[in-house]
């Protein structure tokens, strides 16, 4: 017999097994030896009390061996099998591929980034020297944007498709089981690259192909059909699926469909800033003690408020993080965040935006490109301010409310620098309006939020895709071009590694075999 029950363990018995078995056989009015095993199906925090605890759902075996749904690959060999043709290997690429081995498909997968393991020696430079390789970068690489992201695994598209089977082929690859079970699932940037790479070996084990350092210049067709896609190496690939997973910074992708005159749409996307807190800040507020217990990880938040008509919230809170500089080009400021799997660092960092609309774009119910023009300016003019080399425009949380400049900057985990601005000079006035008003009001909402110590450093611009290229509901395809399959971020379908890998899974779903 199996019951699944919940059961409450304060922070110092997380690890008790005899804890935790127990109070399941006192819950459940049965004697504890005629438990014969269990199961944590999820496990979350629950800081509204005074009291922090766990929670937890928990199958206990009564007068039964456990016996756990093992996940077991379904992988085919298919190096002589009909050829699909990825453009992009972050989440939406690399899962695509993984179901293409299942479903006996060839991927050959064109990445315009670097492998994990070179990619590396790009991301030093940026963070030391300033300089950014436009092929080889926080966005642009084996993984994409997700590799050095943080490898957050939190996602709300439970109904888009299977989430339990994306995080079973993370845990396939060498991912903690933690990730099965964790209310907030993380793997960390640390330990990622190297799921990423096992992800990558199995494709080519099976048949599969992976050109690195290869940028797609054309999506070829005829007649309303997909043929294939010409490289930059001057490679004509043919292929009658073409799977288009570049990810929400692929700009060049956008301008090559506006050129042929393919249909692609401006789409709402959200612009602000990067906010640093100290972490023990973070955790004071949220576990309401002065120390964090040991059996606690660091504290996250989620944040949101409408200001002006206006929503202004959190996005990709990164506990024990840095902010990283995610520029594509030389000329830009984009920040992001990423924290290791301990989340050991001394800041936590989120980013706190604001949608911008069509209206809020001059010209973009004509003009398909307009916010992506209008976020690059503002990309373009954080570099500007900055003074160049990647130094990042920045403000104390209470100046910027109070419109000073601030004299002095706090300790930053931010590895190029930051330079004292007026950050109203970076960001549209409803952008840094909304914010004003939000951030003293998020501060009654969390006690300590709103303090000098909190550094805004911009610009958080690349939250998603300000364009989107539109598809058939049911075949997923271009609804010009046939076997052409719009996918993840860059498409404007996913909303984060899980989401997008989901999509890429869907889109070789639709493939007709």
């Amino acid at each position: 017999m199996q019951k699944e029950i919940e059961i409450a363990l304060a922070p110092e018995f997380i690890d008790n097994e005899d804890r935790l078995l127990t109070l399941g056989a006192k819950q459940l009015k049965v004697e504890r030896e005629r438990i014969q095993g269990h199961l944590i199906r999820k496990r979350s925090i629950d800081a509204r009390g005074k009291q922090v605890l766990y929670r937890l759902r928990v199958v206990f075996f009564i007068d039964e061996s456990p016996n756990p749904t093992v996940f077991t690959s379904q992988t085919k060999m298919v190096h002589d099998a009909p050829i699909v043709i990825i453009i992009g290997a972050g989440p939406a690429g690399l899962f695509a591929a993984y179901r293409c081995l299942e479903r006996g498909l060839k991927p050959v997968i064109i990445e315009r980034g670097k492998s994990v393991k070179e990619r590396r020696r790009d991301l030093a430079k940026i963070n030391r020297e300033g300089f950014v390789n436009p092929e080889s970068n926080y966005c642009f690489g084996e993984g994409g944007a997700g590799t050095y992201s943080d490898g957050k695994l939190y996602t709300r598209s439970n109904k888009r498709g299977d989430v339990q089977k994306v995080l079973q082929i993370f845990v396939e690859h060498g991912a903690t089981t933690d990730i099965l079970v964790d209310a907030r699932p993380h793997i960390g940037t640390n330990k990622l690259p190297h799921i990423i790479e096992d992800m990558r070996n199995r494709i080519l084990a099976c048949g599969g192909e992976i050109r690195f350092d290869c940028r797609v210049d054309d999506i070829l067709s005829a007649f309303g059909k997909v043929t294939g896609v010409q490289t930059s190496a001057q490679e004509t690939i043919l292929a009658d699926h073409v799977i288009l997973a570049t990810g929400h910074s692929a700009r060049d992708i956008f301008q090559l469909f506006h050129k042929k005159g393919w249909l692609i749409e401006a789409k709402p996307f959200a612009l602000g800033v990067r906010i640093e807190h100290p972490q023990e800040i973070i955790d004071q507020a949220q576990y309401h003690c002065t120390t964090r217990h040991e059996n606690l990880p660091p504290a996250y938040y989620s944040l949101v408020e409408q200001v002006h008509d206006r929503g202004v919230f959190s996005f990709c809170m990164c506990p024990g993080g840095v902010i990283a500089p995610c520029a594509t080009d030389h000329d830009e400021i984009v920040v992001n965040g990423w924290s290791p799997s301990k989340r050991n660092n001394p800041h936590a960092n989120s980013g706190t935006v604001i949608q911008v609309n069509l209206e809020d774009v001059p010209n973009a119910l004509d003009n398909a490109l307009a916010l992506l023009e209008f976020q690059q300016q503002i990309e373009k003019k954080a570099f500007k301010l900055g003074g160049g080399n990647l130094v990042a425009p920045a403000q104390r949380m209470v100046d910027f409310v109070q419109k000073k400049v601030s004299t002095s900057l706090p300790e930053t985990s931010y590895k190029p620098g930051t330079t004292s601005v007026n950050l109203d000079e970076v960001l549209p006035s409803f952008v840094h309006n909304a914010l004003r008003g939000a951030l003293p009001i998020f501060g009654k909402k969390m006690k300590g939020y709103y303090t000098n110590e909190a550094i805004l450093v911009g610009v958080e611009s690349r939250t998603s895709s300000p364009i989107r290229i539109p598809r058939d509901k049911n075949s997923l395809q271009h609804p010009e071009i046939a076997g052409l399959y719009p996918c993840g971020e860059g498409a404007g379908y996913a909303g984060g590694i899980v989401s997008a890998a989901i999509d890429g899974l869907n889109c070789v779903d639709a493939i007709p075999l």
